[in-house]
């Protein structure tokens, strides 16, 4: 089945305000329909690899994969593969590499087919979608402050504020076993998919998210201004933004 719709994407990465180097990366290929943001850790330069490396990895699976090959099924089963390649490329390269141990992403891809999509993540980047001008998380928190927000422990108002809000319970390339949350949803004209690391989502609230993705205006000026608004609040982490809006045809 044929998509009823058309596609527009655009991504926009950020030092901020604070780091004096970027250890995010994000992707957009509209012709194999594939999208996605990381957030690397483990220092400048381990940092950087390691997000490299999971945009790397999504770039030769889907090369090695034609489209037309692709069931809605294999679409699931590669953003895992994904996801397990990289991490095992991480974790081989600190075996070889051992001042780099500790480095590792969170990581959000997103695949469309026909009319549905497919969405990977690990860890806290987030992944959100506006439909009807509204705005809804469709991703999870793999930290310390969202087990113990589930938990009914502490409130979101405290975990914005919590000690061990950066403690990240699940990175690619951090341990030998990685868990990936795959999620399915249905898409529908007129909506927009915002991929972004926390520097985006721990210093602009989702109101204000809600209110830059709403605004009738060029997708790229959404994500610069997206970032700006980061910035203006501290900018405290490297920023990044992928948006995809689906367009009727």
């Amino acid at each position: 089945m044929k998509p009823s719709f058309h596609i527009t994407a655009c991504c926009e990465s950020d030092k901020g305000l604070v780091r004096s180097y970027n250890e995010d990366t994000c992707l957009v290929n509209n012709e194999d329909r594939y999208f996605l943001v990381a957030d690397g850790m483990g220092g400048a330069a381990a940092g950087e690899m390691a997000s490299s490396l999971f945009r790397e990895t999504v770039i030769d699976l889907f090369s090695a994969t034609p489209r037309h090959c692709l069931t809605r099924e294999s679409v699931q089963e590669l953003v895992f593969e994904c996801f397990q390649s990289a991490h095992a490329r991480i974790l081989s390269h600190v075996e070889e590499e051992p001042a780099h141990e500790g480095m590792g992403c969170t990581a959000e891809l997103l695949v469309f087919f026909d009319n549905d999509i497919v969405i990977g993540h690990v860890g806290d980047s987030r992944t959100y979608r506006l439909h009807n001008q509204r705005l809804n998380q469709l991703t999870t928190d793999h930290s310390f402050v969202q087990e113990q927000q589930d938990l009914g422990l502490i409130t979101r108002e405290q975990a914005k504020t919590h000690t061990l809000k950066n403690l990240i319970l699940r990175v690619v390339g951090s341990s030998e076993n990685l868990e990936v949350d795959l999620i399915g949803s249905t898409v529908e004209p007129g909506d927009i998919f915002l991929l972004c690391t926390d520097g985006l989502s721990d210093m602009v609230p989702d109101e204000q998210i809600e209110e830059i993705l709403s605004y009738d205006m060029d997708l790229q000026v959404k994500a610069t201004m997206l970032i700006d608004r980061a910035n203006y609040s501290g900018g405290k982490d490297n920023i990044s933004v992928t948006l995809v809006a689906i367009i009727p045809p």
